[in-house]
C-alpha cells in the first residue's frame, strides 16, 4: 500500500527512528561546571594554563592612608597590665594611633578631638564559616610550648618577588610553571633577618603564606637557615572567601588571644582582625625600617594575657604601614 493509499484510509504512514532521534526537540547540553579545589585556591580546569600570577600571590594597596613611618614608629611599649587596666588604657592607645585611623570605618571624633571606637562589642567583620576538619598545626612542643603564636605573611612582608630579573636580588628561586623553569627573584626586607631572630626568641614563629609551596618552600629555606619557623603554611591551609585567600586563625590549633598575625593585605586576617598588625607593602625600599620597628612593640605585648586587647587599638586594613 501506497503512502498516498495509506493517507487516504486514515493511517498514518509508519516512521522509522534511529536510537539517536526522539520526536522531542533537542537541547544542548551544558558542559560541567568547574569544580572548586581547595589545594589549588581556583577552580581546576582540564588543560589550564598556570601562570606566574597563579602560584606567587601578592597583594598592592589601592592608595596610601597616613604616614607609613609615623605610623611604624608610633608602636609603644606595653607594660604588662591586668584585664581592667588594659580595658582603661584603651583611650590612650587610640590617642597614640590616631594619625593613621580610617575614617568612616566605625569611628568618631569626640569634643575633645580624640578619636573613639563605637559599637565595640558589634561584630563589623565577617565570621569565619565552620570549620570541621584537621587542624593545620599540630601541638606546642620543646620551647614553643606556653608562648604566643606569631604569624607572619610571607610576600610583600617578609621578601618582595618578582619574575622579571632584579640586579640586587638576595636570592633566585627556580620554579616550574606549565612544564618550565622560570626563575623569582626575591630581595628581602631590610632588618628581616633581625626581626626573625628576635621573634623566635619569645614566640612561636610561623610563616603563612597564600603562595604555593613550590615556590615558598625553598625560599623559606634560604631565608630561615637556622629553622626559626616553627611551622610553614600555604595556599592549601588559606580559606576561599569572595574571591580571596584568607588565613583563618580559628584553623591553627592556637588560642586567639595568644595569637598574632602580621600582614600587608587586610583580606589575609578578614575573620580576626582584632588579632592583626597590618604592615606596609614591601616592594623593594631599600631604606624600610618597619620590621625594626616593630620588635620592640612585639617583645613588650609577649606576656599580655589577650593581646586582642591591644591589637584591637592598631590600624587595620593595611593601613598602618601602607
Amino acid at each position: 500500500m501506497s503512502a498516498q493509499n495509506s493517507t487516504l484510509l486514515g493511517l498514518q504512514p509508519l516512521r522509522l527512528t534511529t536510537e539517536d532521534e526522539t520526536d522531542e526537540p533537542k537541547t544542548p547540553i551544558s558542559p560541567p561546571s568547574p569544580v572548586w579545589s581547595p589545594r589549588t585556591g581556583a577552580n581546576d580546569k582540564k588543560n589550564e594554563v598556570e601562570t606566574p600570577e597563579s602560584v606567587i600571590t601578592q597583594y598592592t594597596p589601592q592608595k596610601d592612608v597616613g604616614s607609613p613611618r609615623a605610623a611604624a614608629q608610633s608602636l609603644k611599649f606595653v607594660e604588662p597590665k591586668r584585664e581592667s587596666q588594659l580595658r582603661a588604657s584603651r583611650r590612650s592607645w587610640t590617642s597614640i594611633l590616631c594619625c593613621v585611623r580610617p575614617q568612616n570605618e566605625g569611628y568618631s571624633e569626640s569634643p575633645e578631638s580624640e578619636p573613639v571606637r563605637q559599637n565595640v562589642d558589634r561584630p563589623t567583620h565577617p565570621v569565619a564559616p565552620p570549620y570541621h576538619g584537621k587542624l593545620c598545626m599540630g601541638p606546642q612542643t620543646g620551647v614553643n610550648v606556653n608562648r604566643k603564636c606569631l604569624v607572619l605573611d610571607l610576600d610583600e612582608t617578609l621578601v618582595h618577588s618578582s619574575f622579571k630579573p632584579v640586579p640586587n636580588a638576595d636570592y633566585i628561586i627556580p620554579v616550574e610553571i606549565d612544564n618550565k623553569v622560570t626563575d623569582v627573584y626575591v630581595i628581602k626586607r631590610p632588618w628581616v633577618d633581625k626581626f626573625m631572630t628576635a621573634m623566635a626568641e619569645v614566640y612561636e614563629v610561623v610563616v603563612f603564606t597564600a603562595s604555593l609551596a613550590k615556590y615558598a618552600d625553598p625560599l623559606l629555606d634560604l631565608l630561615d637557615p637556622d629553622q626559626t619557623v616553627s611551622c610553614r603554611l600555604f595556599r592549601d591551609s588559606c580559606c576561599p572567601f569572595e574571591g580571596n585567600y584568607v588565613k583563618d586563625l580559628s584553623r591553627l590549633g592556637r588560642d586567639l588571644p595568644s595569637t598574632i598575625i602580621i600582614d600587608n593585605s587586610p583580606h589575609s586576617y578578614i575573620f580576626q582582625p582584632e588579632n592583626a598588625i597590618g604592615i606596609r607593602s614591601f616592594i623593594g625600599d631599600s631604606t624600610d625600617q618597619d620590621l625594626l620597628n616593630l620588635i620592640p612593640f612585639l617583645l613588650s605585648i609577649r606576656d599580655q594575657p589577650d593581646v586582642r586587647d591591644v591589637l584591637m587599638d592598631c590600624p587595620k586594613g593595611g593601613r598602618a604601614y601602607t
